[in-house]
């Protein structure tokens, strides 16, 4: 029986580490990146920060839970799931707020995986999970409609949904045209190689094609260039944010939030992982490795890191063996941002707004929905979904999870009666 913390890593190197399969680790890696690369910048945008803070995060964050994780194919990274909260927590506490949060979060969940603690989050009702994944991705699309249109708001863009709908409609007569066809064209790209050409690097290939395009016919578009400068090439040098027990006290909320909703997310990409392998993860391990990775990635100015369901789909999909592919993932983006990182910069926003868009429309779990009929089970969902959206996601959660069980008790007397 192993340590319920042994890190998978430890358990494929006992097992007897190949050649041919650190050639598959390292094609599986070397796929994972192209896909990470381009979607790390955009998430990061997305979440307010600077797009060379997504890289830091696959970096960093990417190596340490694949070496550390209790998952053989879980893939690190910055996740569209939090782009909501991590939004929010840089516009009330800036930059630093954030990374201190994170820091914070990467405490409570390493002290949640030593007290095991793991195997609870697999007791969240599937309704809940699939209403607040369905709730996420749209706020993810709402928040791309500036940068879709290229519109120009007048003031801050509202986080509040309602609000943020008046002001882009507010700003409809400042609508770009080249953003919009550059956001349209890159959509049309990714979803025509998927269907098409499966195995090649859909995103990598739009956001080539869209930058060239770009700087070519000398479009007036937004870019990262524009927008936030150059992108830097090397990693910074570790640095401990601004310490203050009222920081402390003042981000614990945010803390607290960020450590639930990344114990969920990662453990049940960890789980999606299982159901295409057959294989088994480690709940606890796996946290543990999500706190050190929270931890040590804001030294290096990266925002927070989980385990993400669609790039380690596409890890397994690639033929991985074990971890070695997500630590050679991570090295692959940090080898990009060292040789790229002058044409980083002339990526269009539109283009990301048009990949996150993507993305926000596939975490729509649309067949679990459709299976989803009975009305305890659909009255769960609604409720959290609704409350995702118009109130906040740590409270969509919580009402869905309480929801269910007033439902489930109810019935249960029912039945009994």
């Amino acid at each position: 029986m192993q340590f319920p913390f042994t890190p998978k890593l430890l358990t494929v190197i006992r097992e007897g580490y190949t050649a041919a399969a650190f050639r598959r680790d390292a094609l599986a890696g070397l796929t994972v990146a192209i896909v990470a690369l381009p979607l790390s910048m955009a998430i990061a945008i997305a979440s307010h920060a600077p797009p060379q803070a997504g890289l830091f995060t696959a970096i960093i964050g990417g190596f340490l839970i694949s070496a550390l994780g209790g998952s053989r194919f879980q893939i690190g990274g910055p996740a569209g799931a939090f782009i909501v909260l991590v939004a929010s927590i840089i516009d009330d506490h800036g930059l630093d707020g954030l990374l201190l949060a994170t820091m914070m979060a990467g405490a409570i969940m390493l002290v949640g995986g030593v007290l095991r603690v793991g195997t609870l989050v697999r007791h969240v009702p599937h309704a809940v999970t699939v209403g607040f994944t369905a709730g996420i991705a749209v706020i993810i699309f709402a928040s791309q409609v500036h940068d879709l249109f290229g519109l120009t708001l007048t003031g801050q863009e509202p986080g509040e949904l309602l609000h943020k709908l008046e002001a882009l409609w507010a700003a409809r007569g400042t609508l770009n045209i080249w953003a919009a066809v550059l956001a349209a064209a890159t959509i049309a790209i990714i979803t025509a190689i998927r269907a098409w050409k499966p195995l090649w690097p859909a995103l990598l290939i739009a956001v080539v094609l869209a930058s060239f395009a770009a700087w070519a016919l000398r479009l007036p578009v937004e870019t990262i260039g524009t927008r936030f400068g150059s992108i830097p090439s090397t990693l910074p040098f570790p640095a401990m944010p601004a310490v203050t027990m009222e920081r402390l006290v003042a981000l614990l909320p945010s803390a607290i939030s960020l450590a639930i909703l990344g114990a969920i997310e990662s453990l049940l990409s960890a789980v999606v992982a299982d159901g295409m392998t057959g294989r088994k993860h480690r709940s606890n391990a796996e946290l543990v490795a999500q706190g050190v990775a929270n931890i040590a990635t804001p030294l290096f100015g990266g925002i927070t890191v989980t385990g993400t369901i669609a790039r380690t789909a596409t890890n397994v999909k690639a033929g991985a063996h074990g971890p070695v592919s997500g630590m050679l993932h991570a090295a692959y983006i940090l080898l990009f941002m060292l040789v790229a990182a002058p044409l980083m910069s002339l990526i269009p926003l539109a283009a990301l707004a048009g990949i996150l868009a993507l993305v926000a429309w596939n975490m729509i779990e649309k067949k679990e929905i459709s299976k989803l009929q009975a009305w305890p089970t659909l009255s769960v969902l609604l409720v959290t979904f609704l409350v995702t959206i118009f109130r906040d996601l740590i409270e969509g959660i919580a009402a869905g999870i309480i929801l269910s069980i007033i439902i489930n008790f109810l019935l249960r007397r029912t039945r009994g009666g």
